[in-house]
């Protein structure tokens, strides 16, 4: 199945200049969908939990979690986890942000995996593995639905193992 017929450009979007890669079509076949799961749930032995960042990384995180039998742990914007969090910040184009997780949700035995449907410039992913880290845990890698190789962010991983369905 070629992942790329499931892909829809939008042209100027969300400014003028970018090229905004819509996953909406992916998520919406069935077959797409399980094919997309399926790809990123494999060759991650040893992996004990999923962590999938907000938000669309929680459609594909759930589902490889599901897969691989494992726990999901979301990684949320502030305030938006109920009991004590960890948190980490990181920079964007203009300014800051920051993702967290439940302090009790990782610990030194995980060996964890990040889910995402995008790398882009690599600041988000960057900061869950480094939240995840923070947190004790071991990385295990980062799986994802796209990458945009040509702003060259896997650069900031060269010691993480990143799998990408798709390269533009």
């Amino acid at each position: 199945m070629d992942l790329k017929d499931y892909i829809r450009d939008i042209k100027d979007f969300p400014k003028p200049g970018i090229v905004f890669k819509d996953i909406c079509p992916l998520l919406a076949d069935p077959d797409a969908l399980r094919y997309s799961a399926e790809q990123l749930s494999k060759g991650w032995e040893g992996v004990t939990k999923v962590v999938g960042i907000e938000s669309r990384g929680f459609m594909f995180g759930i589902l490889v979690a599901q897969n691989l039998g494992l726990p999901f742990i979301p990684a949320r914007k502030p305030g938006k986890l109920p009991a004590e969090t960890v948190s980490q910040s990181y920079s964007l184009e203009y300014g800051e942000d920051t993702l967290e997780i439940h302090k009790d949700a990782l610990n030194a035995d995980d060996n964890v995996l990040i889910v995402d449907d995008l790398l882009a410039t690599g600041g988000t992913l960057r900061a869950s593995c480094d939240l995840v880290e923070k947190c004790g845990a071991k990385l295990a890698g980062c799986a994802l639905v796209i990458e945009l190789s040509f702003l060259e962010a896997r650069a900031k991983f060269a010691d993480t193992k990143v799998l990408s369905l798709l390269t533009y």
